[in-house]
């Protein structure tokens, strides 16, 4: 029996009740309703997920499910906001009832592990692509941005980098296997909770999908600063740099993508308050342009700066 819409639907996804205050009406009417505390901002990003640009074909749809989410939810925690809301659009070739409940399965544990209500969205028929809307909360003026970091500021990162570009690059059949830095790829973790926490800290901030060199270029450019990394303190783990001892490509920090750590700035007088686990790695800097101290020697960092999209 062929699987219709609306049974996709109501089979897979519309299968628990509202978990989070501000949902007044979830999935099945025209719209979803959400209720918006007072002094409250709503806080909207959507990213797409597309077979052969940002993942291969029979990759496990579980992991699939969970990357879609977690990709949003990174970006809310970069805003300092608390996530309330996702909406999913769904362009599928055909409906294939495993592969849907593996997908919903992945999709709907992180949603549960952060009280977000899936509140509706779309289906279609077409070539692969998976896409979602998460909405989060913040207080009126807490919002984290790109803009704020100031000469003076440092930098840090909420983690290890590298790890994602490595479990690429296993795909690829480029480097050797190391099963966290496959884990790291399709299981990225949002850094939800370090975003709420950042509020009032942070000067500026923004999560590592494209790379660090061109997140952070972000910044430095709504910001009209410049910045000096020092590449000896970047958050590695073992895996990544027994592949730069080995391969002798230490650019791969700097222009990995799909971390889905925070890169932020904040005044030396937050030194203190900044939370265990970051790690310091540079300065904000009045002249333009962005400089990597390497082995002692500082240079103009003009390398490949990471992911493109066109």
């Amino acid at each position: 029996m062929r699987l219709g819409e609306f049974e996709l639907i109501r089979r897979y996804f519309d299968v628990e009740p509202p978990q989070n205050a501000a949902t007044a009406l979830g999935i099945g009417d025209d719209c979803a309703l959400l209720d918006i505390p007072p002094g409250q901002q709503l806080a909207v990003t959507t990213d797409a997920m597309v077979e052969t640009v940002h993942f291969y074909p029979h990759t496990d749809p579980a992991l699939l499910g969970h990357k879609l989410l977690a990709v949003n939810l990174s970006d809310l925690a970069a805003m300092g906001a608390q996530p309330c809301a996702v909406t999913l659009s769904l362009t599928l070739p055909h409906a294939d009832p495993d592969w849907l409940a593996a997908f919903a399965g992945g999709f709907l544990q992180l949603a549960r592990r952060h009280q977000v209500d899936l509140i509706g969205g779309d289906t279609t028929r077409g070539p692969l692509c998976l896409s979602a809307q998460a909405l989060g909360l913040i207080p009126a003026g807490q919002a984290l941005r790109r803009g704020g970091a100031r000469p003076g500021d440092m930098i840090y990162l909420s983690g290890d980098i590298g790890d994602a570009g490595l479990g690429l690059k296993i795909l690829q059949g480029r480097a050797f296997n190391d099963p966290e830095a496959l884990e790291r790829l399709h299981r990225p973790t949002p850094r939800v909770e370090l975003g709420l926490q950042l509020r009032g800290i942070a000067s500026s901030c923004i999560d590592i999908s494209d790379g660090l060199a061109a997140d952070l270029g972000h910044i430095l450019s709504m910001s009209n600063v410049g910045a000096r990394l020092e590449w000896d303190k970047l958050p590695l783990s073992a895996a990544v740099s027994a592949y730069i001892l080995e391969t002798g490509d230490w650019t791969l920090p700097l222009t990995a993508g799909d971390d889905y750590e925070l890169c932020f700035t904040a005044p030396p007088e937050k030194q203190r308050q900044i939370p265990p686990g970051c790690a310091c790695i540079g300065e904000i800097q009045s002249q333009p342009g962005l400089r990597l101290r390497r082995f002692g020697r500082e240079h103009p960092y003009s390398g490949n700066s990471g992911y493109a999209h066109f």
